[in-house]
């Protein structure tokens, strides 16, 4: 532990400005989340204000429970798998930074799940505002891109879709899910206005519209749904269950007249016609998406290293097997895929456990489970395991875990010791 961590003000001194150590965390944690919408280049901000914040919270210590032993070995089980499977192309640079993505994220993961420790309800409200800031400049840049405002088409699209600060509009998309499935739960319980809420939403919600992404919208849907039958599940009395189905119903309402006044342009009901078909020309046929990832899986029960790092294209038309289970053993061998499965399997069990747990978290728990769980099952249609935000929730959610009934009191924001500078 850090001797800054038991400074405390002296006597004597003049006055000053404070500052706490539990601020400066918080402002680290923001700037972490805020920074999370910018993937156009690697290393992205992301990865560089994580180091950051890595070293912001190093200096007082972080605490981790022996709960989160499970993920940690899952995570380690999952990327040694993929390290073994590495070896036999250690020449082939793609291949490397792929496998050291797969370390920095279970990194991360961990960390967030640790920092839970302590304010967690203080912590978890910083990166909820952070993410939505970060949802308004993803949005924003897609929108420009979409309209091809100030020539910016080329760089915040691809194929004619919205994809803004990242490489892929099916990526962009259920990123945006959980900002707006928050701002919708604020809006049911009342914690924001709904004229506040709508302007809250306008950007994320538009943006992840015109991504054209089928999987965005379908979790987007399964995530709200989800969010708010928890929601109700779990209101604390008949007015608040009230307000929710009041509140949903309206909200539905609003949302299929906005949906009827985009589709009144035909350039854009041409584009969604095409893409809200459940499948499409490349995903039937033997060679097709569904066709590759069936021919897949009896090579793969032959082959115990996998294909290698990003090897499945070697193998078939295609770059990526477009499901993340398949490209666990494809890419991280038979050790790395049954992780991979164990780590999914453990983390839906935590996260129906936690939902259910009253305290002052609960709230913050179902958005983050609802966005999380539905894209966990995702990962059949397309391949989240470098998804940044996947790692993210899914270590808050273990985090929260962790801390146990008895122990949800300590998520309230503590008194920090101040640091103080004089001016």
């Amino acid at each position: 532990m850090s001797t800054l961590a038991h400074d405390t003000p002296q006597e004597g001194r003049g006055p000053g400005l404070t500052i706490s150590y539990a601020a400066i965390k918080r402002g680290a944690l923001w700037l972490l989340a805020a920074s999370s919408g910018i993937a156009l280049v690697e290393p992205s901000p992301y990865e560089i204000v994580f180091l950051l914040v890595l070293f912001v919270f190093a200096l007082t210590g972080i605490r981790f429970s022996q709960k989160l032993l499970p993920l940690a070995l899952l995570l380690l089980g999952y990327n040694i798998g993929g390290i073994i499977s590495l070896i036999p192309w250690m020449d082939e640079g793609p291949s490397v930074r792929f496998t050291a993505v797969s370390v920095y994220l279970m990194v991360t993961a961990v960390f967030v799940a640790g920092i839970m420790s302590q304010d967690a309800a203080g912590r978890l409200e910083t990166l909820r505002r952070g993410y939505l800031f970060a949802a308004w400049v993803a949005g924003l840049a897609a929108l420009l891109g979409y309209f091809d405002i100030a020539g910016l088409g080329e760089i915040f699209t691809l194929y004619g879709r919205a994809s803004g600060t990242f490489k892929d509009p099916n990526v962009l998309g259920p990123y945006l899910a959980l900002p707006i499935v928050y701002v919708l739960q604020r809006i049911l319980t009342g914690q924001t206005r709904m004229l506040r809420g709508l302007v809250m939403l306008s950007i994320p919600l538009t943006a992840l519209f015109f991504t054209f992404s089928r999987g965005a919208w379908g979790v987007l849907v399964a995530s709200t749904a989800l969010m708010i039958a928890l929601t109700f599940l779990t209101a604390p009395n008949t007015a608040a269950r009230a307000r929710i189905v009041g509140m949903s119903a309206a909200a539905l309402g609003a949302a299929i007249a906005a949906l009827l006044v985009a589709l009144s342009f035909e350039e854009v009901r041409a584009v969604f016609e095409m893409r809200a078909s459940l499948v499409q020309d490349y995903d039937e046929g033997v060679t097709g998406r569904f066709g590759n990832q069936w021919r897949a899986i009896p090579m793969l029960l032959e082959a115990p290293n996998g294909f290698g790092p990003l090897r499945f294209r070697w193998h078939f038309n295609q770059a990526d097997p477009h499901n993340v289970y398949i490209n666990a053993f494809a890419s991280y061998g038979w050790l790395g895929g049954l992780f991979w499965l164990g780590l999914m399997a453990a983390t839906c069990y935590v996260g129906w456990r936690l939902v259910f747990r009253r305290g002052a978290t609960q709230l913050h728990a179902i958005a983050i489970w609802s966005v999380l769980f539905v894209t966990i099952l995702q990962g059949l249609q397309i391949d989240t395991d470098h998804w940044r935000h996947l790692y993210l929730l899914m270590g808050l959610i273990w985090g929260l875990a962790a801390l146990g009934p008895d122990s949800e009191a300590e998520s309230a924001p503590v008194q920090p010791r101040p640091l103080r500078t004089t001016t």
